[in-house]
């Protein structure tokens, strides 16, 4: 029986809006709090929309709401929902077939890798150190693709640059 608090099965539904909002509004990512520390999987959601990220976390059943600091009185208010660790694992589990940015190969390597070289006692095998830091590099070096193509818009007749379609 695990010791963490689990997050509640999601709905299909409710599984792909949330991938929708961890593509387009989030990250997946490992970050540590303390220099010293391995890093764990985050999954963030950033919105200026507090009752988006309510509804996030109460669909999740995990997780924490914080308020961002703004610095330009004209920024409106935004808040991060974050979720660490085996939640994370277990979010996503159930929104990564939904995904369709780099977040996704982020989730999917994690999912592969993380609990095999990460051991609940925080006791690491000499040759899991290696391992683990490899992998922890990996994760982070998937970034978001740079193919771009110019593009006309022809009712003004000017060319912009945007992302190819995948």
């Amino acid at each position: 029986m695990p010791r963490y608090r689990k997050g509640r099965l999601l709905e299909p539904v409710v599984a792909a809006y949330l991938a929708g909002l961890v593509d387009g509004e989030g990250t997946v990512t490992m970050t540590r709090q303390h220099r010293n520390e391995k890093r764990r999987v985050v999954v963030c959601i950033s919105n200026s929309e507090l009752e988006i990220l309510k509804f996030a976390k109460d669909k999740i059943g995990a997780g924490r709401i914080t308020t961002k600091r703004t610095y330009n009185e004209r920024h409106a208010d935004s808040y991060a929902y974050q979720i660490s660790s085996r939640q994370a694992l277990d979010l996503l589990k159930q929104i990564a077939p939904h995904m369709k940015s780099y977040k996704a190969r982020r989730a999917i390597l994690t999912l592969k890798h993380y609990v095999r070289l990460t051991p609940r006692n925080g006791k690491y095998r000499p040759g899991v150190v290696k391992e683990r830091e490899r992998f922890e590099r990996q994760v982070l070096s998937i970034r978001p693709s740079k193919s771009r193509d110019s593009i006309s818009i022809p009712e003004s007749g000017r060319r912009v640059t945007a992302a190819r379609p995948s």
